[in-house]
């Protein structure tokens, strides 16, 4: 455990030591305002919610996290300093949760930094701050799920844009799978149940669950269990391109 907070306090650290986590934060905050006030249209809606706020987030999160997440395990296995980690004395499942957790405090600083768009909501009106929270934690769980794919991904090649590339692919398949465009373009003599089970894999279908304040441990644990899965899959992957 020792090793874990050190791991995640140098990745932490690291992010902030150069300008990444600066134009990061600074990038989400700016299209975060642009989506919602201008092609939300916050104003015009006359409601008090975050709906136009949180209604952007995944197709958001499919493009910035894994900017983030391409540099996770990509640029170590470029530079070789990924052998130098993993002759040290930790556990690779210690290195494999800390990078991955300080990339996740990442974007929830970056989240919680858009603080300013929920105080304006309250003070145009009286909206339901327990609801607004709890889309709050469904869109840092979402943006988990896609960053545990990115970390996956960049385990498994050196090159960071093919890293890129390639999280984005996964991470739209993920989304579109709950979108109900998606699921009505399913022929009718299909089994419902396998309709459903594949809307289950999908984030919308869990995400917009949750940020309309139903917080059901099913959509909680189906993002724990995504990004555990994910998670193994990493630590898997790095031993098997280190024995190689």
């Amino acid at each position: 455990m020792d090793n874990l907070g050190i791991i995640f306090k140098r990745e932490l650290l690291s992010y902030f030591a150069t300008p990444l986590a600066y134009i990061f934060i600074v990038i989400f905050l700016i299209m975060n305002g642009i989506f919602t006030f201008e092609l939300g249209g916050f104003y015009l809606r006359g409601q008090a919610d975050l709906l136009p706020f949180f209604g952007f987030h995944p197709w958001l999160y499919l493009f910035m996290v894994p900017a983030i997440a391409m540099t996770l395990w990509a640029d170590e296995r470029k530079t070789g300093t990924i052998e130098l980690l993993l002759t040290l004395p930790i556990n690779l499942r210690d290195a494999v949760l800390a990078k991955f957790l300080a990339a996740w405090v990442l974007i929830g600083i970056a989240l919680m930094l858009t603080f300013p768009i929920w105080a304006t909501v309250n003070y145009l009106g009286d909206p339901d701050n327990g609801v607004i929270l709890a889309a709050y934690l469904g869109s840092w769980f979402m943006a988990g799920g896609f960053l545990a794919i990115g970390s996956c991904i960049s385990a498994s090649t050196k090159n960071s844009v093919i890293s890129f590339i390639l999280t984005v692919s996964i991470c739209f398949l993920f989304v579109v799978m709950g979108s109900p465009i998606l699921l009505e373009a399913f022929p009718a003599w299909m089994p419902q149940f396998l309709v459903d089970a594949f809307s289950a894999m999908g984030f919308l279908t869990h995400f917009d669950s949750i940020s309309k304040g139903v917080l059901d441990i099913r959509d909680i644990l189906f993002f724990g269990v995504f990004i555990a899965a994910w998670l193994v899959a990493t630590a898997v992957v790095i031993e098997i391109k280190k024995a190689n």
